[in-house]
């Protein structure tokens, strides 16, 4: 009797040990995360994890009217934007394998983006999680000004309601001027974010991007409304920028307002 008690205690101690652990290592990366369901809020990116081979696809529309020029009447003959150029986006991205996930994004502009992360660490083994981000941009399709970037993603889910973002980041060979004629060549972000599903299905995504080092115009701020179907997730917002890539985001925005749109869709 007393040594099946000794069993049982010391079962009942090891899992009471090891249970988080083991609970945050058996998450699969491919069930629906309700709290974050997309690697993208608008210009800043989740801590989502793409399953190994598994994809993700994005489209993003930025329009370039800025809301604001002319009256309501110049605003709706122009169908609030919708009749003027837009600077448009492409993304793809692989699961190399668990944790690990590379893509590009390239917009109209010829501004192509490589980049990589990696799943660190996992809620529930620390109270937040914990990626890491790494990219280079080049410009004229990748032949002419080349802007690397490291950061960290630090999120927390709340539930199956809401998650949020701390997202500090340096991008180097920001400013156009040569490095020898300027001392301020580099940016460092802080983005932070958030994303609330306030119905089964409907979400609202909101972002902030201070900047300090240099950091011409105003610092970006996006708000969106987004509504997912299945694998898709289709996104309205509104921002006072239209960079959607790191060097883009570090240059900052205007006191304009644009409106834009975003289509995404998960192949797993």
């Amino acid at each position: 009797m007393n040594r099946s008690w000794f069993r049982l205690a010391a079962a009942l101690a090891l899992t009471v040990a090891f249970a988080p652990s083991a609970f945050a290592q058996d998450d699969d990366d491919a069930s629906l995360k309700l709290a974050e369901p997309d690697f993208n809020l608008m210009a800043l990116p989740t801590a989502l994890r793409l399953p190994a081979r598994g994809s993700a696809f994005r489209v993003t529309h930025r329009f370039l009217r800025p809301l604001a020029d002319g009256d309501f009447g110049d605003l709706a003959g122009d169908l609030f934007g919708l009749d003027n150029g837009a600077q448009i986006g492409l993304e793809y991205r692989v699961g190399l394998m668990k944790n690990t996930q590379v893509g590009l994004h390239r917009t109209n502009d010829k501004d192509l983006m490589l980049f990589t992360q990696y799943g660190l660490v996992r809620q529930g083994q620390l109270p937040v999680d914990v990626s890491i981000l790494a990219s280079i941009d080049g410009t004229n399709n990748f032949k002419d000004s080349y802007s690397p970037s490291l950061g960290v993603i630090l999120s927390r889910t709340v539930g199956d309601v809401a998650a949020v973002y701390v997202e500090p980041m340096w991008v180097n060979n920001t400013n156009i001027l040569p490095k020898d004629l300027t001392d301020d060549n580099d940016t460092i972000i802080v983005g932070l974010g958030a994303r609330v599903r306030f119905l089964p299905t409907a979400y609202l995504a909101l972002e902030y991007a201070p900047r300090v080092g240099y950091a011409p115009g105003d610092d970006h701020i996006s708000v969106g409304l987004e509504k997912r179907v299945g694998g898709h997730s289709f996104q309205l917002n509104f921002s006072n920028s239209y960079g959607t890539t790191r060097r883009q985001l570090a240059l900052g925005g205007s006191e304009s307002w644009y409106l834009g749109f975003q289509i995404a869709r998960k192949f797993f």
